[in-house]
């Protein structure tokens, strides 16, 4: 489960913003309608949503051109934003969208205590916020979520989380909270479970899961969760631990706990169609219980269709080591990579997946960068008929080409990060000790270090002409220091 972290200060933001009352859903109007308008883009250059975190659902994490060449990294302006809350994930990017009375370049992104905040990339202005009902009931607590929010496919709503068990659908326009079955509660147990892994449009279903907190207090369940993003009814359920109940349970009723659905991915779509997620520590019989394992389910998630668990399973049961703290990642050649708490990045089969219960049968095990944890999430990138994999800890980033399925480390710097992303042909990275770095993907070269105040698990996000990164740790359990650093050409 989440380890905690120690706090930092965080630089100290430029650009204030209005606050939303704490007991009622609330719509912060900006300051003015008219946004500025944002420099020049290249006529080649056609702008691009980043909709859910990883942009689409095999979770990539990677685009094509944004508007900034990696001649104009180095000398990136960056802006800032205080924000009502800390943001300790990813924002999602619309472009050229209606919101505040303007048509704007938007950054939406979902704050520890479950604030939904949309920001003008143009204006570097906040442009409406939205407050969860009963956030005082949480707020600056150990109730948090890492969850980034996700966008409806016609681009008008933005689905996120609070750490009340509830998934809420909003207006991009104004933030207004959608009535009807909305908000959905995916939780019986909000103060146990934990709602933690990104958010995905997959298949037409909005794709949600629950984890636990810091402390792995029982009983809680990790599970996954698909809603109709139309009418909001829940399509399909399972749970990790008494996985042959498709619905959503009260955690004390189910004999074992933990297995966490936590990793900063979410959910990932296969080829066929159908999803896979990592579980944390947990017990595991590959028939009822999948702790510490890769699941494949069902597009609705109401099957259970097969898993993989690594051979040495009780082990990391047994050590706190949990395999799901980061997700599965397509790496192609029919090979998935899974990593997690135990420094190793292990490559198996997708095949595997066609029955519950496989175990071990790697084709490959290597050392995660540094031989440190991974927490975050790796990005794939195909370029030149290659694909290449980036892998990122507390120890360091490296780059990898996969050839017959399997991974072959290329280069590696001794640089922490967060979940890397590619945009524009550079690979950015946030270190959390304060910077921003963009490194050329297939030589891990250093074109440029930008300032950044530190954080914890948050990423950036490419937008047009723009990447956005949050900063500052939910851990710090409290609404102060969250700041958006949004850097464009000047």
């Amino acid at each position: 489960m989440p380890r905690p972290l120690a706090a930092a200060a965080l630089t100290a933001a430029v650009c204030g913003c209005g606050a939303a009352s704490s007991s009622s859903p609330a719509v912060v109007p900006p300051a003015s309608t008219a946004a500025a308008a944002p420099k020049a883009r290249p006529s080649a250059f056609t702008p691009q949503d980043w909709p859910m975190f990883g942009r689409v659902p095999s979770r990539t994490s990677s685009t094509g051109a944004i508007g900034i060449s990696a001649a104009d990294a180095p000398h990136l302006r960056r802006r800032q934003v205080r924000l009502p809350g800390v943001v300790d994930s990813s924002p999602v990017f619309l472009h050229d969208v209606a919101a505040g009375g303007a048509q704007r370049d938007l950054f939406l992104m979902t704050t520890s205590f479950g604030r939904v905040v949309a920001v003008d990339a143009g204006a570097a202005k906040i442009v409406w916020t939205f407050t969860p009902k009963g956030i005082d009931g949480w707020k600056n607590s150990y109730r948090i979520t890492h969850a980034s929010p996700a966008i409806s496919s016609d681009r008008r709503f933005v689905f996120s989380g609070s750490p009340d068990g509830k998934v809420h659908k909003l207006s991009v326009s104004s933030g207004a909270e959608e009535g009807g079955r909305w908000p959905v509660s995916i939780t019986k147990l909000p103060e146990r479970e934990k709602v933690t892994p990104s958010f995905g449009l997959i298949g037409g279903l909005l794709v949600v899961g629950t984890g636990g907190y810091i402390g792995d207090e029982p009983p809680y369940q990790g599970h996954i969760v698909t809603i109709d993003p139309g009418d909001g009814h829940i399509v399909g359920v399972t749970n990790s631990l008494c996985a042959d109940r498709h619905e959503i349970i009260a955690p004390s009723s189910c004999r074992s706990s933990d297995s966490a659905f936590w990793s900063r991915s979410g959910a990932v779509q296969l080829p066929d169609k159908t999803l896979v997620f990592a579980t944390g520590n947990a017990p595991f019989d590959g028939r009822r219980d999948f702790g510490d394992s890769v699941i494949r389910v069902s597009a609705d998630a109401r099957r259970l269709l097969g898993s993989w668990t690594p051979s040495n399973y009780q082990e990391l049961n047994d050590g706190d080591v949990d395999l799901g703290s980061t997700g599965p990642v397509l790496i192609g050649g029919g090979s998935i990579l899974q990593s997690g708490k135990d420094g190793k990045l292990h490559v198996f089969a997708t095949s595997a997946l066609n029955h519950r219960g496989t175990i071990g049968h790697e084709r490959q095990t290597i050392p995660a960068p540094g031989g440190s944890g991974v927490f975050t999430a790796p990005a794939v990138w195909r370029h030149a008929k290659r694909t290449w994999v980036y892998v990122t800890n507390d120890s360091g980033t490296a780059g990898y080409t996969q050839s017959s399925g399997r991974l072959h480390r290329r280069w590696a710097v001794s640089r922490a990060g967060t979940s890397p992303i590619v945009a524009g042909g550079l690979l950015w990275v946030y270190d959390p000790s304060g910077a921003l770095l963009a490194y050329r993907p297939t030589t891990g070269a250093r074109v440029a270090s930008l300032p950044a105040g530190s954080g914890h698990w948050n990423s950036p996000a490419p937008g047009a002409g723009v990447i956005a990164l949050p900063q500052g740790s939910a851990n710090e359990q409290s609404e102060s220091g969250g700041v958006l650093n949004l850097y464009a050409r000047g």
